[in-house]
């Protein structure tokens, strides 16, 4: 095995590097946001079901739920480059194979391909972060990178509509997957950070991140972040036709809009670390900000304007969250080697999450109305700030300052 305890920090950031990481990121959330503006298309063509076509995104939040820690694992046996490069060419095999699909069946099979080929990046590419980027850089870099979700989900809500045909669409998508694994053998550099794969390993690894109070503080309070995030931006569009009386499409581009100001956050959080601002100050405030928010867009306290212009606060709040959590996880890693595992148990709780927020919040609207989603959001927000006030001191200090493994 050869994993050492501490790896020569870069010189300097490789910019270029970092933006193609970012890209691949793009590029896998394009694939979940192509499915559901491809909906119309895929009724009409293939005769899909609306319960079938909630099943083709959803199951991408189902291969993270179980396979984060793994993947984490897979990426500290074979580098973090071979697996990005091996998740794009995955996700490309997959937008292949749905490009051809005549049924269900087979987009179904296409898009747990896809799905495989999503967490591969996810999980990779956040973890070629720290070999590109300097120390000083790092959180801005960790920053550009949360924006990758909501950046892909936007350019699929944004160019999805002007394709007459959702094979083309299946095939630009995976053109693009295609072209960007070309791109980062060339541009980003290959980790010597290996060690062989054994499933004794990935036991005792897993044991040691369930094991660190750190690492599932960050993972419990993603996964309560994407449980408010969802919770609110699945049922947005219903919301806002209920709320404002406006129609489906102009619900859709707010909804676009709202959910792109999550970038902000990102953005914003990426420079306030740099500058030294606290962590759990940042992950504090910006769970209680997201709790009050819902209760004005819940509760029928304002008007229509009053409360969309809450939906964007929160939205653009929360994406302080998400870039926060993934710049702290080689903060918590007892090592440098644990740092992907750390990823991908982060991964997992996301994506529980992401199940979770829709299903809590979905069957408390039909049964008690639209007030009980303020009462789940904004008590989801409460857990929050207690999980990350219990673990603060663990993502105050660098691991390394405190006598652990290195950052």
């Amino acid at each position: 095995m050869t994993t050492a305890a501490a790896r020569p920090e870069p010189s300097s950031t490789r910019w270029a590097a970092v933006g193609l990481i970012v890209g691949a990121g793009i590029v896998a959330a394009l694939q979940v946001g192509k499915a559901p503006i491809a909906a119309p298309l895929l009724e009409g063509d293939l005769g899909i079901s609306l319960a079938a076509l909630g099943w083709l995104t959803g199951v991408f939040a189902l291969i993270g739920l179980v396979g984060g820690i793994p993947t984490g694992a897979l990426v500290g046996s074979l580098g973090a480059r071979r697996v990005l490069v091996a998740g794009l060419l995955v996700t490309a095999a997959g937008a292949a194979a749905g490009a051809l699909s005549a049924g269900l069946a087979m987009l179904m099979v296409s898009r747990i391909v896809e799905g495989a080929g999503f967490l591969l990046i996810i999980v990779a590419a956040p973890s070629l972060l720290g070999r590109v980027s300097r120390l000083g850089d790092r959180d801005l870099a960790f920053a550009l990178w949360s924006c990758f979700m909501p950046l892909g989900l936007a350019a699929a809500m944004l160019v999805g509509p002007m394709f007459d045909d959702w094979r083309a669409m299946w095939w630009a998508s995976g053109g693009l997957a295609l072209a960007l694994c070309l791109l980062v053998p060339l541009v980003v550099p290959a980790s010597r950070e290996r060690h062989a794969w054994s499933w004794r390993r990935l036991r005792d690894d897993t044991a040691a991140v369930f094991g660190n109070a750190g690492a599932v503080g960050l993972a419990v309070s993603l996964a309560l972040y994407s449980l408010m995030f969802f919770a609110l931006f699945s049922f947005l569009p219903v919301l806002l036709m209920e709320q404002m009386g406006v129609s489906h499409r102009t619900a859709g581009l707010l909804s676009a809009l709202a959910s792109a100001v999550n970038v902000i956050g990102n953005l914003a959080a990426g420079v306030m670390l740099s500058r030294g601002v606290s962590r759990p100050a940042l992950l504090i405030g910006a769970c209680l900000i997201m709790g009050a928010a819902s209760l004005g867009i819940f509760l029928p306290l304002l008007p229509a304007t009053a409360t969309f212009l809450l939906c964007v606060l929160f939205s653009a709040v929360g994406g302080l969250i998400p870039a926060t959590i993934l710049s702290s996880a080689p903060i918590v890693a007892s090592s440098t080697a644990l740092v992907p595992v750390v990823i991908g148990l982060v991964v997992q709780g996301s994506n529980l999450g992401q199940i979770l927020g829709p299903i809590a919040v979905g069957s408390a609207i039909d049964r008690f109305g639209w007030s009980s989603a303020a009462v789940i959001v904004a008590g989801a927000a409460l857990m929050a700030v207690a999980v990350v006030a219990a673990f603060a001191h663990r993502i105050a200090v660098p691991n390394a300052e405190r006598g652990g493994g290195a950052r």
